[in-house]
């Protein structure tokens, strides 16, 4: 008897050639850097750290990125979504902490930080089952709204990092426009022209001509090749041993809320555009994975580890859907945090060269939300409705940051986040109009199209 041929593996589980894996991956790094660096510059500055304790939590960051990465992508038991899912410190716990910098001594700082958040992770790590339960309520309609808020709300980070986001000069200037403008053309012709494997790396390609077209123009900082060293363990509890303090806990448990729905919404974004959609099981894996890293990152002098949306992008682009290029990528990430050394050499893209192909990297996260919603049936007025309310909810605080500014500080955590309130809102609207009491039987005509189709 001839055996049955073997089943051909899905792409997210397809290895690939080592070198192809190396410099898909770095792509997968060079997108994320910014963002991961960001957050513990912001909070160290407001714990009054020295410039090397600075760079020390930033190597930890890359360090608790990498690991919560692998987590990620290559799982343990029922952890880990198994998909090309790439972690990194969340942006949403950063007013929190430097909020508890603010209260508490500055020695006393991170570790009051770090307690927190090994205790709200842990608790989020119990709950997340229970979020894995939740896919019924993400139809097209609320996943399509909340992926278009993904990529709607990131456009402004790219736009920052032309500009400086420096408040004092919120204008960009003309070389730095210029520079980004350069890195777009760049990456969409190589798009364009190249074919296979240099076609996939595209955005990559464009990062490294964007910075060396860089260099003329005096926004290519060397100096952190020479300041930074070869090896540098990030020693466990190096600013000393977690507290545990209740109002830092509660706040941290919020942001950790935050956490677990802006995950919902990104793995199942991901699975879209792998063509493996998560189910309950993958979704309850990923949020044990986000919160099992962010659980352990505190003891490398981390902090909450969630998603990265801007990545998701990057494979929707590329189309190279292998969670071990992603894998790989965590890999660099833990070796960088191992040495600054390498660290330092993503650090040499400039802002505007980053946020050229931000551009391009972003825009196709919201433009797979357009997709998504494609599929939902909006003809059916509820779901326009649906739609409506969760797009415009979630663009207040993109287009105002400072809308909210005289609600409590903690509620302001889910509210100047547009991810997790276009979410919010889109679950909820959903839940009222499908899932509680009896749709009428009469069709609901959709707003702004006529009852009649009579002539004008």
């Amino acid at each position: 008897m001839v055996p049955a041929p073997a089943q051909r593996r899905h792409p997210v589980d397809q290895t690939l050639p080592p070198l192809k894996l190396v410099t898909s991956g770095l792509q997968h790094v060079a997108a994320m850097y910014a963002g991961v660096v960001a957050p513990p510059l912001v909070v160290g500055k407001a714990c009054a750290l020295s410039g090397a304790q600075l760079t020390f939590l930033v190597g930890a960051s890359l360090f608790t990125a990498g690991i919560a990465t692998l987590l990620q992508t290559l799982g343990f038991w029922k952890v880990g979504a198994r998909l090309p899912f790439v972690n990194g410190v969340s942006f949403a716990g950063v007013a929190p902490l430097v909020a508890i910098a603010g209260t508490t001594p500055h020695r006393d700082s991170l570790p009051v930080m770090f307690g927190a958040v090994m205790v709200a992770a842990a608790l989020g790590f119990l709950i997340a089952p229970y979020f894995g339960r939740l896919v019924r309520f993400f139809p097209p309609v609320v996943t399509g709204s909340v992926i278009t808020l993904i990529g709607v709300s990131l456009l402004p980070v790219a736009i920052g990092w032309v500009a400086g986001n420096d408040p004092a000069h919120p204008a960009a200037s003309a070389s730095d426009i210029a520079l980004a403008v350069i890195t777009l053309v760049v990456v969409l012709v190589l798009r364009r022209m190249l074919n296979g494997f240099l076609q996939q790396i595209a955005v990559l390609i464009g990062l490294v001509v964007g910075t060396l077209i860089a260099i003329p123009f005096g926004v290519t900082d060397f100096s952190p090749l020479g300041r930074a060293g070869l090896i540098g363990f990030p020693t466990p509890f190096h600013f000393g041993a977690p507290q545990f303090q209740l109002p830092a806990i509660v706040s941290m448990c919020v942001v950790i809320l935050v956490c677990l729905t802006e995950s919902t919404a990104d793995i199942l974004a991901l699975g879209k555009v792998v063509e493996k959609p998560a189910d309950e099981a993958v979704l309850a894996a990923g949020l044990r994975a986000d919160m099992l890293g962010s659980a352990v990152s505190p003891v490398f002098n981390g902090f909450a580890n969630s998603a990265f949306a801007q990545n998701i992008g990057l494979v929707a682009i590329t189309r190279v859907r292998s969670r071990f290029v992603v894998a790989a990528g965590g890999l660099i990430l833990v070796v960088m945090g191992l040495c600054p050394v390498l660290a330092s050499l993503i650090a040499l893209v400039p802002g505007p060269v980053l946020g050229g192909a931000g551009i391009v990297l972003f825009g196709t996260v919201a433009a797979s939300g357009v997709k998504t919603l494609a599929e939902a049936d909006l003809n059916d007025g509820d779901n326009l409705l649906i739609m409506a309310v969760a797009l415009g909810g979630g663009i207040i605080p993109i287009v105002a940051p400072d809308f909210y500014d005289g609600v409590d500080p903690h509620l302001r955590i889910v509210l100047n986040s547009g991810v997790s309130m276009g979410c919010l809102v889109a679950v909820v609207l959903n839940t009222v109009f499908h899932h509680l009491g009896r749709k009428p039987a009469a069709r609901v005509e959709p707003i702004g199209e006529p009852v009649s189709s009579g002539a004008a």
